[in-house]
């Protein structure tokens, strides 16, 4: 189990599985790089709504992935759908934060991208009353 600590003051618990040496105790070091890019992308998605004045009562960013076969067991492929939930939502506005968060702002996308991985986006609107 490792305790690990962000320049930003914060800690993060990381262990692996019983089966590989670790107690099971938290998230495991590749589902960091996951949760990181889910966030880096999520944080971009609700910024670039919110400038254009778009009514989103929430975001959830869900991830699939697919690492190699062998070591290094790396990501291959990863694909991301936000489901943005609000009022009024035009489809162009949801898009438009999709594809900046994509190819301009998000730096882990960006990154992960730049290294190989296959990363694709999509997303999905629920409007509510």
């Amino acid at each position: 189990m490792f305790l690990a600590e962000s320049g930003s003051g914060h800690t993060l618990v990381m262990d692996g599985p019983p089966e590989a040496g670790g107690r099971n105790l938290g998230v495991r070091p590749m589902e960091t790089v996951l949760i990181g890019l889910g966030g880096c992308a999520s944080y971009d998605v609700v910024s670039i709504l919110q400038k254009a004045r778009q009514d989103i009562r929430d975001v959830r960013t869900e991830l699939e992935a697919e690492r190699a076969d062998t070591e290094p067991k790396v990501f291959t492929r990863i694909h991301l759908r936000f489901v943005v939930t609000g009022k009024g939502l035009k489809e162009a506005h949801v898009k438009r934060a999709v594809d900046l968060s994509a190819e301009k702002y998000c730096s882990a996308s960006i990154m992960l991208g730049r290294a190989g991985v296959e990363i694709t986006h999509d997303y999905q609107i629920v409007e509510i009353d």
